[in-house]
């Protein structure tokens, strides 16, 4: 005798009643006691792909999705009023003035006094400077001076002072370090110029144009933005994050080691001697204290750009990159090695 179906109930909506037969098990049950019919309670969850689905990378990364919570009117505008201002004292100061006045503590006077630091303004400026200037460009990275070290000679090292080429590197590396932040920054959008040529000119000019970014990337978001293409030079930088982040690392490293002892059998003299001549460098051309404010600038901008993209880095890092972001240098390298893939 065939044991009557049993209805099993089912708490999808709408509710609906399926039958199947009972196996063998429940068979001889159901004949001798055909008045009970169990019944089985069957319960769906039921969760949509959007809510198993990743966030797309575009919200991560900013340009069409989610952004960091936007600052209030008045915050914004003194922060843009600070930057503005900023620019038109780098400018003013590191390129116009045929002086740019500093104030320094002479060493024989508990007093301070106000001079005057030498130095060519751009509308003037020397043979002598265009010559430190290309044999600095020449010695980019090391690259010929360690060529030359190991026997190459293809193209001979301008001899330079390993104070000036160390902090002349140091400063490029650190440029090139920002350029995967600034092609992952939320905030590009808002900038509708190409950042390619904006950290072509940081590069290899000056931070002059670093600043107008910090200030424009503030403006309010516009409510029908797209998604900003990204360019095949951003692609590289971002993709190879992880090397770009590694070799400006160790240029850096490289850079301060060869400020202090690279150049040995030059007659460039001990630590003391070289400190000695930084100081004397830096209050005496202006090429050298423009690099002071940029690493100053490069300071400040750290770890405000990599604070407002901690969500592109990868969740388990979240956490060091939060608070290593305030060392210059080694927070940004610390972002581009833990930087999240795209999708």
């Amino acid at each position: 005798m065939a044991a009557p179906p049993v209805p099993v109930l089912c708490s999808a909506s709408p509710c609906r009643i399926t039958t199947h037969l009972a196996p063998p098990a429940f068979r001889t049950v159901a004949a001798a006691r055909p008045q009970a019919l169990p019944f089985v309670l069957c319960v769906e969850q039921r969760v949509g792909p959007s809510a198993r689905a990743r966030a797309p990378f575009a919200a991560k990364r900013g340009g069409g999705g989610e952004v960091s919570a936007e600052a209030p009117d008045g915050t914004r505008a003194l922060l843009q009023a600070a930057l503005w201002g900023a620019e038109a004292a780098y400018i003013l100061w590191l390129f116009l003035l045929p002086y740019a006045p500093v104030r320094r503590k002479k060493i024989e006077s508990v007093a301070s006094i106000s001079i005057f630091v030498q130095g060519d303004p751009v509308w003037a400026i020397s043979q002598a400077t265009i010559s430190d200037l290309i044999g600095l460009s020449l010695n980019f990275f090391f690259v010929l001076p360690l060529l030359n070290s190991v026997g190459v000679h293809l193209l001979e090292s301008p001899l330079l002072h390993p104070m000036a080429e160390g902090l002349f590197n140091l400063v490029l590396a650190w440029t090139l370090l920002f350029a995967p932040l600034l092609f992952t920054d939320c905030r590009r959008d808002r900038y509708k110029g190409s950042l390619d040529v904006l950290w072509g000119f940081q590069m290899f000019l000056t931070n002059t144009f670093l600043i107008p970014y910090m200030a424009i990337r503030l403006n309010g978001p516009e409510a029908d933005r797209s998604p900003p293409r990204r360019s095949q030079l951003g692609s590289v930088m971002v993709n190879g994050a992880p090397a770009v982040g590694a070799v400006g690392g160790l240029v850096c490293v490289l850079s301060i080691v060869w400020a202090f002892s690279g150049r040995g059998d030059s007659g460039f003299g001990g630590i003391a001697e070289r400190w000695q001549y930084l100081q004397s460098y830096l209050f005496s051309e202006r090429l050298a204290y423009a690099f002071l404010w940029d690493m100053f600038l490069y300071s400040v901008f750290q770890p405000w750009l990599i604070g407002d993209n901690l969500r592109n880095v990868k969740a388990d890092a979240a956490g060091l990159v939060s608070v290593v972001r305030f060392v210059p240098v080694v927070g940004l390298v610390a972002y581009l090695l833990c930087l999240e893939e795209e999708d």
